[in-house]
């Protein structure tokens, strides 16, 4: 089995240098591991330093793109070099290298497509109070809506098997974390979590500039994601409440009105009744509309699977593969 171990990097010359020094050498039930460096268009020497240090690949963005783009220029390269297994860590040398091989442990057992490494939010000294209970609300959030128990949502140590990664596509121009979960739960992938180690804090986050900004942002990107892969509850949802309040609203004009024997002074109920039942209609049929784009969207996802795997192995025609007994 190869293990590719990626590190997307943005003006990482300074810790990049621990950071592959602490990686694994050799793993049990590991043939080969060999490291990437993604460079999302750094301006120091970060992809200079990779390559003074022997990594294997080093994939170098032309302008900086964002993180979400760089991890998935990383996931193309690490397939296209022919890994097994990918496991994405972070340049600041946030996560301990020895805890690649708990990674991996779930993905050798054949129990996980995806494992995520939890850190332990709740015990680590360099985040706020506010901090923790973002991050354990934001988990328990993901939770709902990718319909998977991931303690640690916002983790960038995780695993990828082949077959995971080759499904992955990542449309989000923020952070892919949120993303390729809700992706995983919507095609049911098996996923789990692992405790890790971290080390001691280097320096702040890049990716959360302000706690209000990585909130709002992390709010978008969850209802955003959540609406792609499961329109049809969302509005079926939203445009069942709308006409139960029409039927009730609807109820109450007919109830004053018998009782009244007129329909002096209840007029305004049976016109928001009519306006909330026509609109809950709409967005009940927008629904049906969106499920059907959602359809449309997974053929084309299997397309791209397919096309993908056919461009890897070399081939012009897709083959499926049985396993063998």
């Amino acid at each position: 089995m190869k293990l590719i171990i990626q590190i997307p990097c943005y003006n990482e010359e300074a810790t990049l240098p621990q950071t592959v020094r602490d990686l694994p050498r050799a793993l049990p039930g590991v043939d080969e591991i060999e490291y990437l460096v993604a460079d999302d268009g750094s301006t120091d020497r970060t992809a200079e330093v990779a390559q003074e240090l022997g990594v294997h690949y080093v994939v170098r963005l032309k302008q900086h793109q964002g993180l979400a783009y760089v991890f998935l220029a990383g996931l193309e390269a690490a397939l296209a070099a022919g890994a097994d297994v990918i496991v994405n860590t972070d340049a600041d040398n946030q996560y301990r290298g020895e805890d690649v091989g708990r990674l991996l442990q779930p993905i050798l057992e054949g129990r996980a497509d995806i494992v995520v490494g939890d850190r332990g939010v709740a015990a680590l000294a360099h985040f706020s109070p506010l901090k923790r209970l973002l991050q354990r609300w934001g988990s328990w959030v993901m939770q709902r809506a990718a319909g998977i128990a991931i303690p640690d949502a916002t983790s960038g140590f995780r695993a990828f098997t082949r077959e995971a990664a080759l499904r992955l596509t990542v449309l989000s121009d923020y952070t892919y974390t949120l993303e390729t979960l809700i992706q995983a739960g919507a095609r049911r992938m098996a996923v789990a979590y692992v405790p890790v180690r971290t080390n001691p804090h280097t320096r702040q986050s890049r990716l959360i500039r302000s706690i209000p900004a990585f909130l709002v942002l992390s709010i978008v990107t969850i209802l955003r994601f959540y609406i792609m892969y499961r329109p049809l509850r969302v509005f079926m949802t939203m445009g069942g409440g709308l006409i139960a309040g029409g039927i009730v609203l609807g109820l109450r004009f007919l109830y004053f009105f018998w009782q009244r024997g007129g329909a002096a002074g209840n007029v305004q109920s049976l016109i928001l009744a009519a306006i909330l039942t026509i609109v809950g209609f709409q967005v009940c049929l927008i629904g049906l509309i969106a499920d059907l784009v959602r359809l449309n969207r997974k053929m084309l996802e299997e397309t791209l699977y397919r096309v993908r795997r056919m461009r890897l192995e070399g081939r012009d025609t897709y083959e499926e593969k049985t396993p063998k007994q």
